[in-house]
């Protein structure tokens, strides 16, 4: 790293980190970590800390401070607001990618805080006003770095990150604004397996001995550049060939890497504080600090199996772990005196609730109650008031969310009573984020049926009131052409497990008249499909094709049973609810049972290989995006976090070699009948480009028409306005010449 931090503009006092977790001078002068040493937590995962960041200072890359014309389809979401409440930084992609803006609540007078064309994803303004920190992910790939700008477009710094093959993800601020929580994912070595050919799966000197906890698993076609050429030469359609992609003679063994979470002084007049580190991590994120800093809430564990771990910061001693929900990773909060710990949890439970924990002084749990909760709905979003007292719910009732205020501090309670709530009205169906706004006002990021994301305010009571900055309504979509309601389907699957999706018909087209269907698959599988405005969609009903956006079993928004139905061989049924849904769409859409696509992404892309191979005679056509065809292949290549917590969810990738191979796509790629278009960012690290080059160039050299479209600058999510487009229009194109005949 190079650089030093811009300092001086910053108040005299401004850096110092809380008491407890404070650094410390050392024998020469310099600001040192308090020691490492005192009682580890027994859970075996603890283990070298990845070095800490150093902020490298950044030249100026703020926009105008004038105006901004607003365009006519941007997107607003993520909003943090400033100490008063009365300004707020957020995500919006009016230049045509996700940037960092900023400006009044209450005008529209907002201003760009950063330029440059990296994509934003996360956004957190300092509790003391002087800095916004934000997550950006550098070329648009999955390696992400936490930076902080000031207010008014000076200092910007990276705070971590910076260094090639870190990723760093943005955590909490300490109350007082004076550090903020980083984590940093230190990049694993890669060594040559002597001897290895291209399909060798060499494991770790010491996987013997391991629990089950995933890793990489070695030789990936993906670590060096391929013989025969490469695949991400530009955005446009390529035919995959025989030679693209080819196998290095020699793979690499990947081993190391680990979590680290550190606080740092955004100022650089503090050394960076070690909170902890976790070598076999699948996610470690630090979601607040109590404010006498001797506490920190961490949120830990692969998916289906996330977990609260409270750790005092003289010792680093775990003193509580609490099972918690999957989904937004802002899991809770300590009560101002740090004595309770307020968490969104499904532990011992069907469905996330508001529960209340119990501490003593050394942060202990006493007990634990619930203290607000609703029938067959998970709390998906939990955000607090500055003074700790208040607290916003945001519901998921069937995929559309209700917003609730709930008082948790009032007089008479005792600990176990349940809350009383106050219902705050929505607008629009689904909230995606919801923060506090000064001493009373809230920020809420909703999004719709009929409308762009946008950002919401209410201060001093429950009435929200649109942001002059985000889109209107009516400039969801071009004038003669407005967004589908969709309609919830309910069916049940053949071993009788109750299944839902949401119906978009294209617009014209008489109520009992079948028509060319795509069945839509989300990612995760843990996402859910809600009804919010998607630019695919409206793009394939506008040219006269239906689309079915099914939850099939491992869906998020319907109960932990749901969710962990398609775990291990659950995942056949979970092919099969694909096959159901498809079924369902004729029946009630009507979609015509001659005319029906599949397609998604993610483990979309994947269900849509797998649905491909399992159900030939089914689908006219798929298109996969950024989809797993091969489990082997997969854990060789994806991100070692990612790994890790994909092994609950898959199957452990050596015990469950079989299963995996079962389920993989690639096994039955001979059943395969139908075109196929992949689409690939060229970037993503999650699920490497390989996995669908395999498969096209599989399907090529059996006389399957089969193409792949790579996109420039992209990762595993598409953030640029232009390759959106390329994506949505060659998607459209694709399915409505297999499905329609016209291209």
């Amino acid at each position: 790293m190079t650089g030093e931090p811009d300092t001086a503009t910053a108040p005299p006092g401004a850096s110092s980190l809380p008491p407890s977790v404070a650094a410390r001078p050392g024998a020469d002068g310099a600001l040192v970590a308090p020691p490492s040493t005192g009682t580890r937590p027994a859970d075996g995962h603890e283990g070298a800390a990845a070095p800490a960041p150093a902020p490298v200072a950044l030249p100026e890359a703020s926009g105008p401070r004038d105006a901004v014309t607003r365009l006519r389809s941007h997107g607003c979401w993520y909003p943090s607001a400033g100490a008063d409440g009365t300004e707020a930084a957020f995500i919006c992609d009016r230049g045509g990618v996700p940037q960092l803006w900023a400006g009044p609540v209450d005008g529209d007078e907002v201003h760009l805080l950063d330029s440059l064309p990296d994509p934003v994803k996360e956004v957190s303004w300092s509790p003391d006003g002087r800095w916004i920190a934000y997550t950006t992910a550098p070329g648009g790939g999955e390696h992400s770095r936490v930076l902080c700008v000031r207010p008014d477009g000076s200092g910007r710094r990276v705070l971590a990150g910076a260094d090639p093959g870190h990723t760093a993800h943005l955590g909490c601020w300490a109350h007082d604004g004076s550090a903020v929580a980083v984590t940093l994912a230190a990049p694993e070595t890669r060594a040559p397996a002597d001897g290895a050919g291209p399909t060798d799966t060499t494991l770790p000197a010491n996987w013997a001995g391991r629990d089950g906890r995933a890793t990489l698993l070695g030789g990936t076609p993906y670590d060096t550049a391929p013989a025969g050429g490469t695949m991400t030469a530009a955005t446009a359609m390529t035919a995959a060939g025989p030679t693209a992609a080819a196998p290095p003679a020699v793979p690499a063994v990947r081993t190391g890497g680990g979590l680290s979470a550190y606080l740092i002084d955004p100022d650089g007049l503090a050394s960076p504080v070690l909170l902890a580190t976790e070598t076999h991590a699948a996610t470690l994120r630090v979601c607040d600090i109590s404010r006498d800093g001797r506490l920190v809430l961490m949120r830990r564990g692969p998916r289906g199996r996330r977990e609260a771990v409270v750790r005092r910061t003289a010792d680093s001693a775990t003193t509580c772990t609490v099972p918690v929900a999957d989904g937004d990773p802002w899991i809770g909060r300590f009560s101002p005196d740090g004595r309770t710990l307020w968490l969104r949890s499904d532990a011992e439970r069907e469905y996330a609730a508001l529960l209340a924990v119990t501490l003593d002084p050394d942060g202990r749990p006493l007990g634990r109650s619930v203290a607000v909760e609703r029938p067959d709905s998970d709390l998906d979003l939990l955000a607090w008031s500055q003074d700790g007292r208040t607290a916003a719910l945001s519901w998921n009732e069937s995929g559309a969310s209700r917003l609730e205020l709930v008082d948790t501090s009032p007089a008479g309670r005792t600990p176990y009573d349940p809350l009383p709530t106050t219902p705050v009205p929505l607008p629009h169906e689904v909230v995606t984020r919801v923060t506090a706004a000064g001493p009373r006002g809230l920020l809420a990021a909703l999004s719709g049926s009929q409308r762009r994301p946008g950002v919401w305010s209410a201060f001093g009571s429950v009435s929200l009131l649109r942001t002059p900055w985000s889109s209107r309504d009516e400039d969801a979509t071009g004038p003669g052409r407005p967004p589908v309601r969709p309609v919830l389907l309910r069916l049940t699957a053949r071993d009788g497990l109750s299944l839902s999706g949401w119906y978009y018909r294209a617009p014209g087209r008489p109520a009992g008249e079948p028509a060319p269907c795509v069945i839509h698959l989300h990612g995760g599988p843990e996402e859910q499909e809600r009804p919010v405005f998607s630019p695919l969609y409206h793009e394939l009903t506008g040219r006269g094709l239906d689309v079915f956006a099914p939850d099939v079993r491992g869906s998020s928004g319907h109960g932990r049973s749901f969710v962990d139905a398609d775990l291990g061989a659950g995942r056949f049924a979970a092919l099969d609810d694909v096959a159901d849904c498809a079924a369902h769409a004729v029946a009630e859409g009507p979609a015509d049972p001659t005319r029906l696509a599949v397609m998604g992404r993610s483990y979309g892309g994947y269900l849509t290989f797998a649905s491909l191979v399992h159900h030939p005679d089914l689908f006219r056509t798929g298109v996969a995006v950024c989809g797993m065809s091969d489990f082997a292949t997969f854990f060789a290549g994806t991100e070692p976090w990612l790994a890790e917590s994909a092994a609950h969810k898959y199957g452990h990738p050596e015990r469950d070699r079989d299963l995996l191979r079962a389920l993989s796509p690639m096994t039955r790629i001979d059943a395969l009948r139908v075109p196929l278009l992949a689409v690939h960012g060229e970037h993503d690290t999650n699920v490497p480009p390989g996995e669908s080059e395999q498969f096209v160039r599989a399907a090529r050299e059996r006389g399957i028409p089969a193409r792949m479209l790579t996109l420039r600058d992209e990762g595993h999510d598409f953030l640029r306005a232009d390759n959106r487009r390329l994506f949505r229009r060659a998607a459209a194109d694709w399915l409505q010449r297999f499905l329609t005949g016209r291209s």
